[in-house]
């Protein structure tokens, strides 16, 4: 658990928490956050203070949740480093399951999955690609 930070409202030292944790890549652009019954367990929180962490995410453009399926952290369109010069570009489309992505998914070959796609160049040269798959609401 983390160390609280005191002289602020709990929900913003957990919101903080998470965005270090997305920022840091310890989260990936597009994976899903814990369940809200998960980080009210890991932080000691209430249920309505771990919501009010996620609410102040999304706000910030960190997290969007989908009803249904939860709360993922969201890639940032040409998100640019401050560090090295670089720039992440992200697309997303929707996509038919292979064998592979079926059998992970424990979905029929062709079902339909969301896929998301971060291309990170540094100086106008390719350094990161990742791909991230999502279920659809439909393929269940």
């Amino acid at each position: 658990m983390p160390t609280p930070h005191y002289g602020q409202p709990r929900y913003r030292s957990i919101a903080e928490e998470l965005r270090e944790r997305i920022e840091g890549g310890l989260i990936p652009r597009g994976a899903l956050l814990p369940t809200e019954s998960a980080l009210t367990t890991e932080f000691r929180a209430a249920r309505g203070t771990v919501r009010q962490a996620i609410a102040a995410l999304r706000e910030a453009g960190l997290v969007a949740t989908e009803h249904g399926r939860g709360t993922y952290a969201t890639p940032r369109q040409h998100e640019r480093g401050l560090d090295d010069g670089s720039e992440t570009e992200t697309q997303q489309r929707q996509v038919a399951a292979d064998a592979e992505l079926a059998a992970l998914f424990a979905v029929e070959v062709g079902a339909a999955l969301m896929e998301q796609q971060s291309l990170t160049r540094t100086d106008g040269a390719v350094r990161t690609v990742v791909r991230t798959y999502r279920l659809l609401p439909a393929a269940r």
